[in-house]
């Protein structure tokens, strides 16, 4: 099964794809349903399951409230609701389906998990992961991965008989609090005393086993208070998140967690039916149809009424609309409790691999659709739609500097200008960053940047620089395009990734170009050489022969 994992995660690797998507398919063609190598899957099961203990352990330990605070509500209420609606559409599709009710009730709440994993990926291959819509899609990511912990508890009750449903769900939801309480409380006071005193001994080895026994002994302790192994790993990880350990103890268990799941995700794929599946092609197309639909719909939703505009909402619909590796790890619960059928795991797990492989393909598309809306009349309406609101301190600016993307570049550039008493407006349109620049008493306009009448807005045709920050080419490529129409002679200074970005940059008219990453190299380049004895001329004149490329 390991051999199985590594090929396939190559595989899937080299065609730009998810590896646990490759695991998956490792363990659909070693299966008894495929080449038959596997035919005994229980030995296996074991390791799986300390997969997904390992898996909700990181995922204790990684999770940000900080990142959840930085996108505010979008996050916590439109979070809330997707999970509320799309798990009520699912509900209505199973029962459409003739399916039972509580395998009605998990499979809709199984479909609204989107994938962490293949999202970060993409919006780190893309440089898009500190834009507006990547921060939007990684707040309700982090939400609905809070919302596994409640489902793994509340969703199992399903399988009792009716009447007893209540008191079920009663008894698991005082059990987990009961667990979480003796958990916090030996977090807070134990827990630190004992990582800091193994620490002290400063030996990796020792440290390593501790976490790992930490980390096992929730998992097993939890099993007391009738609470799933991985909801006790996941209480553990969080609460050495808060500690000063948390870095060491991520850094000491991510081995260890990549090389179970890949054994958790290849069990899963053992289990899938390809029998059931090519028989029933229509069916598995219509599920996958039904839930891309659905979430689109309710993930492009999200944003624009919170106040973001129509090329963010956009994205954020393309972006997620998949099912999630976290679904997985609910589906397995839900056929050892009796509630899923194995036929509907396999409609599951073949509609999360169609839905994942799709991703990509979907952002691309959002982006080519944004762009051809953005040029015709009817389309622009709709995209104008979203109303900019400018700061009245702009009116009477001159002379001055427009940002375009009010991140930490802009943070330290305006922090320079202020210094200097030098005028400047920054524009943005994620309201929140808008609403953190007023209180500040930052000049700021809320909107497209790469529009023309945000950019005249900003009294563009007055000003002396134009600055983008953005890390997405598209939108540096747009804004510096309508910016050009405006003041055909206004210095432009542009952040840029790749080298063919920045020859397209410099062909529409960007003075100046940054490359984080090779301003980064320059930087280091010039510490190693001073700590040599090279002096600043010296240092000075190898630096610019690498920026414009003359060095052989």
């Amino acid at each position: 099964m390991l051999i199985a994992a590594v090929i396939g995660g190559v595989f899937a690797h080299r065609l730009k794809l998810p590896v646990l998507l490759g695991y998956l398919f490792a363990g659909m063609l070693i299966s008894p349903h495929g080449l038959g190598l596997v035919q005994d899957t229980a030995a296996i099961e074991d390791l799986a399951n300390i997969g997904v203990i390992m898996l909700l352990f990181t995922l204790g330990l990684e999770f940000s409230f900080d990142e959840l605070r930085r996108v505010g509500k979008v996050a916590f209420l439109g979070g809330t609701a997707q999970v509320l609606l799309t798990g009520a559409a699912g509900i209505g599709l199973g029962k459409a389906l003739g399916w039972a009710t509580p395998e009605a009730i998990f499979f809709g709440f199984l479909i609204t998990m989107s994938s962490t994993l293949v999202v970060l990926k993409l919006l780190l291959e893309r440089n898009e992961l500190d834009t507006t819509h990547g921060r939007v899609m990684i707040g309700l990511l982090l939400v609905e991965d809070l919302f596994v912990i409640p489902l793994m508890i509340i969703l199992p009750t399903l399988g009792t008989s009716g009447s007893d449903v209540g008191p079920a769900l009663i008894e698991a939801g005082s059990k987990a609090l009961g667990f979480m309480i003796v958990m916090v409380g030996l977090g807070l006071f134990l827990l630190p005393r004992v990582l800091n005193r193994i620490a002290q001994a400063r030996s990796k080895e020792l440290f390593l086993i501790s976490v790992v026994s930490l980390t096992l002994t929730a998992a097993i302790a939890s099993q007391f208070f009738g609470v799933s192994a991985a909801v006790g790993a996941f209480i553990a990880g969080l609460l050495i998140g808060r500690s000063v350990f948390a870095r060491q103890a991520l850094a000491d268990i991510v081995p260890f967690r990549d090389a179970f799941g890949a054994l958790f995700f290849v069990s899963l794929g053992t289990l899938v039916d390809l029998r059931f599946l090519t028989q029933n092609l229509g069916l598995l197309a219509g599920v996958v149809v039904f839930i891309i639909a659905v979430k689109l719909v309710i993930y492009t939703a999200i944003p624009w009424v919170f106040g973001y505009n129509a090329r963010t909402s956009l994205l954020t619909g393309a972006g997620l609309a998949q099912i999630g590796e976290f679904s997985f790890v609910l589906a397995s619960v839900g056929v050892a409790s009796g509630i899923l059928r194995d036929t509907t795991y396999a409609l599951i797990l073949g509609a999360a691999i169609v839905t994942m492989v799709q991703t990509p393909f979907a952002l691309s598309i959002a982006n080519f659709t944004y762009r051809q809306l953005h040029r015709t009349r009817l389309g622009g309406r709709l995209i104008n739609h979203r109303p900019e609101t400018a700061d009245q301190r702009v009116i009477s600016l001159s002379g001055h500097t427009v940002i375009c993307g009010g991140g930490r570049v802009a943070d330290m550039l305006t922090k320079v200008l202020s210094r200097r008493n030098l005028s400047y407006v920054v524009i943005d349109l994620d309201p929140q960053v808008i609403y953190r620049l007023k209180k500040a008493g930052v000049p700021c306009i809320y909107g497209d940047a790469s529009k023309p009448d945000v950019l005249s807005g900003a009294a563009l045709e007055k000003a002396k620089l134009l600055v983008c920050t953005f890390p997405s080419f598209l939108d540096v490529e747009l804004t510096v395009i309508n910016a050009r129409v405006i003041n055909p002679r206004i210095d432009i200074v542009a952040r840029v990734e790749r080298d063919l970005d920045a020859q397209i940059l410099k062909g529409i008219g960007v003075n100046a170009l940054v490359k984080p990453q090779f301003e980064v190299s320059l930087e280091i380049t010039r510490h190693a050489l001073h700590r040599y004895g090279l002096t600043t001329i010296e240092i000075n004149y190898l630096l610019n022969s690498l920026r414009e490329g003359t060095m052989s």
